[in-house]
């Protein structure tokens, strides 16, 4: 058996883990000498193992290449090339960042101008788990209804029109470009009629449609998903191919759909202090991502394990609080339930529900084994 090694309180005394790719480590220090490893089964988010094994492979296999910086290398060339086959868009224009946060807060500040907001679900990631990353740039996220999740093509033309209807919309922040999550913060997706209805919106209104495309791959792989990768590209402005969350180390694919770059965009990133040296730590992983369709063919099993978890709720009768297609499932959980669970498993907390319920999401990735699931159905 292969160990990793923790050393503990800065000593040189060892103590051996084993290596085993799918199980979370607690580690408790008992005393001065020893430590406890208590293994724990993780479901709390799909970025907690390091990468696809692939990806690994050709970080290592290029690792000593004297290659040029800021993503002027041949595997980013190669990477990019590979992404606009993919989305079948001779006119995209691909470039990469390193995390999801960090693309969102680029793209929308570089796209709007300094008077204008962007629209967004009121439950949209934008509104709610980013630490206010997009009112620091000094943009507004103007929100709308969600449902389930998604926004609707109606309400947001409405929203828009009763916008320029008022007299006094000189003195308001401007609705500048439409963002939405695919699959969304609940794990939902949009049916191809549902995009196309809102790109049909923003068009009519002449402002972009940005799609946040974090876990774009489990959206992608979902049984209920009647869109493809090139439906994505031709159906908005902007999406990034999220690769943290799908495989990668690190990194996100932004997708510039036709031809829309903003000027100087690598300057631009440069001011935001996101324009990354080696620039070929992203270009190796998504050109091995894109690679002989890796970064589908991964995504499946986050769709399978996770359906396996579905299956196992039902049939031991927990009520679900949304129904979610894709990796993500979102559990009411009685709280003395929760605290058993937590003694064995990692998972993330959602919501209260109630005073003895809580939501909480248990999420499956490219990596998640189907032992740790069964491990999971057993403590239910």
């Amino acid at each position: 058996m292969s160990f990793i090694y923790l050393i503990v309180q800065q000593k040189t005394s060892l103590c051996k883990i084993p290596n085993t790719i799918h199980v979370h480590s607690k580690v408790l220090q008992s005393s001065k000498k020893n430590c406890i490893i208590q293994n724990m089964i993780s479901f709390e988010s799909d970025y907690i193992e390091g990468a696809h094994p692939k990806i690994l492979e050709q970080l290592i296999k290029t690792n000593m290449e004297q290659l040029s910086g800021y993503g002027n290398d041949i595997y980013t060339a190669n990477a990019k090339a590979k992404i606009k086959e993919a989305c079948k868009s001779d006119n995209a224009q691909v470039t990469f960042l390193v995390g999801g946060t960090q693309t969102n807060q680029i793209i929308i500040d570089t796209t709007l101008k300094p008077y204008e907001g962007v629209i967004a679900a009121e439950t949209g990631h934008v509104s709610t788990h980013e630490a206010g990353a997009i009112e620091y740039t000094g943009h507004k996220v103007l929100c709308i209804p969600q449902h389930e999740g998604k926004i609707k093509a109606e309400e947001l033309s409405k929203f828009i029109d009763e916008f320029y209807s008022d007299e006094n919309h000189e003195h308001e922040v401007f609705p500048g470009m439409v963002y939405i999550s695919h699959p969304t913060e609940y794990g939902t997706i949009y049916s191809k009629k549902e995009l196309q209805d809102i790109h049909s919106a923003c068009t009519k209104h002449s402002i972009p449609l940005y799609i946040d495309g974090a876990r774009l791959g489990y959206a992608l792989m979902s049984k209920k998903s009647d869109l493809s990768l090139s439906d994505i590209a031709r159906l908005c402005d902007i999406f990034y191919i999220g690769g943290t969350k799908v495989g990668a180390l690190c990194g996100e694919a932004v997708v510039f759909t036709h031809n829309n770059k903003p000027d100087h965009f690598e300057t631009l990133t440069k001011q935001h202090g996101a324009l990354l040296a080696k620039g070929r730590l992203l270009g190796v992983q998504f050109d091995a991502l894109f690679t002989d369709n890796l970064y589908l063919q991964i995504s499946q099993n986050a769709i399978k394990t996770a359906d396996m978890l579905k299956e196992a709720f039902k049939a031991k009768g927990y009520r679900f609080f949304i129904e979610s297609p894709t990796n993500q499932q979102f559990i009411i959980i009685e709280n003395k339930k929760m605290e058993e669970l937590k003694k064995e498993v990692t998972f993330s907390f959602w919501q209260k529900y109630d005073e003895t319920h809580t939501v909480a999401r248990f999420a499956t990735s490219w990596a998640t084994s189907k032992e740790n699931v069964e491990k999971l159905i057993a403590l239910l």
